[in-house]
C-alpha cells in the first residue's frame, strides 16, 4: 500500500491518505502537549511506545468483540487504519477521581467511583474541549441518539475489557477518552488508547504512570510509558 500526501497533523500524530479509498495510515510522532498545546516538547521514543502500545489494547479490545479502526502496525511508528469520518465528541469514563472532575466538583483525588462516571466533551481545542450533554450533540448535529447510545455501550465495554487487564498487571484504570467515528455507516472506535489519553496508577503505590506525569513535570514520562507496556506484556 502507497503512503500518500498528510492529511492532518495533530498534537501527537500524523495522518497520510494511501492508495487504497478506505485505509489510511496514522503515523505516532515524538511531540508532546499538554493544556491544549499550551506546553510542548519532544519525547524520546514516544511515537514508538505508543505505536505499539495502542496496536496490542486495540487487538485485545478487537478480540472482545469491540470494533475498531487499527488494522495492523506497518513501522515502528506507523499503522494501517480504516478511513473515519470522525464524530467530534469525546467519551470520558472514570473510574476513580482525577483531574478535571476534581476540580469541577471539588471531590478529592483517588476516590474510587462506582458506578464509573460517562462524560461527553466536544473535541474543539479552540474552546478547551468543553464538556457537553447529549442534547447539546442531538441539537448541534455532532451525534444522533442513536450514536450517542451505541458510543456509550462501546466505551462502557471497553472498561469491562481493559479494568482487568490494567489490575493484572498491578495497575488502575483510573480514566480515559475515546473517540468514535463512522466507516460505512458502521460506529466503530477510532483515535488511539495510550498512556497519553488515559489515567494509570500503580495499584499499590497510586503512582502516577501516564501523561500526568508529563502535565506535573514529575520526569521519566517515557520510561514510565513503557513500564505499564511491559507489565501488560506490550513488547517495544
Amino acid at each position: 500500500m502507497q503512503k500518500l500526501e498528510e492529511l492532518y497533523k495533530g498534537k501527537a500524530k500524523s495522518v497520510y491518505a494511501t492508495d487504497d479509498a478506505d485505509h489510511f495510515i496514522m503515523h505516532f510522532r515524538n511531540d508532546t502537549s499538554a493544556f491544549d498545546g499550551k506546553k510542548l516538547a519532544q519525547l524520546d521514543r514516544k511515537g514508538m511506545v505508543n505505536n505499539k502500545f495502542n496496536a496490542f489494547i486495540m487487538a485485545k479490545l478487537q478480540e472482545a468483540g469491540v470494533p475498531t479502526h487499527f488494522e495492523k502496525l506497518l513501522s515502528d511508528t506507523e499503522c494501517l487504519v480504516k478511513k473515519l469520518k470522525m464524530i467530534p465528541v469525546e467519551c470520558v469514563i472514570r473510574n476513580y477521581a482525577a483531574g478535571s472532575l476534581c476540580r469541577r466538583l471539588g471531590i478529592q483525588e483517588g476516590r474510587h467511583i462506582s458506578p464509573p462516571t460517562f462524560e461527553l466533551f466536544l473535541k474543539d481545542d479552540s474552546l478547551g474541549d468543553p464538556m457537553i450533554n447529549d442534547s447539546h450533540a442531538e441539537t448541534f448535529g455532532w451525534a444522533t441518539k442513536a450514536q450517542l447510545q451505541q458510543m456509550r455501550e462501546l466505551t462502557y465495554k471497553v472498561n469491562e475489557v481493559l479494568q482487568p487487564l490494567f489490575e493484572q498487571g498491578g495497575m488502575l484504570l483510573v480514566d480515559f477518552k475515546l473517540e468514535f467515528g463512522l466507516f460505512h455507516d458502521q460506529l466503530i472506535l477510532g483515535d488511539e488508547f495510550s498512556p497519553d489519553g488515559c489515567r494509570l496508577w500503580d495499584a499499590e503505590t497510586r503512582e502516577k504512570m501516564d501523561k500526568d506525569r508529563f502535565r506535573q513535570d514529575l520526569g521519566n514520562v517515557i520510561e514510565f510509558y513503557e513500564e505499564v507496556g511491559k507489565r501488560l506484556g506490550v513488547v517495544f
